[in-house]
């Protein structure tokens, strides 16, 4: 699993407890997972391959699967999210 500078800064940014909670029990479940359809509320985003997001409550956590490395990219709010990902 590899963290960009990107999603670094917006997890800085974050005030909200409760969603730095849901992202940390997230990672776990990323990382223990041996593939992204073990995950839940994981859609792939149209038109790009590779580029996935995982809803949380009005956050979104964007990611590229490649080659057997999850990159989480991008932690936004769902009206920002597809202005800055992918």
């Amino acid at each position: 699993m590899e963290f960009r500078k990107s999603f670094q800064t917006d997890l800085r940014h974050l005030k909200d407890r409760k969603i730095k909670r849901q992202i940390q029990a997230i990672i776990e479940e990323i990382e223990s997972a041996k593939s992204l359809t073990e995950l839940r509320n994981v859609k792939a985003i149209q038109g790009y391959r590779g580029c996935y997001r995982i809803r949380i409550g009005d956050y979104r956590l964007g990611l590229y699967l490649e080659q057997d490395i999850v990159a989480l990219v991008r932690l936004l709010h769902r009206k920002e999210m597809y202005r800055y990902f992918p």
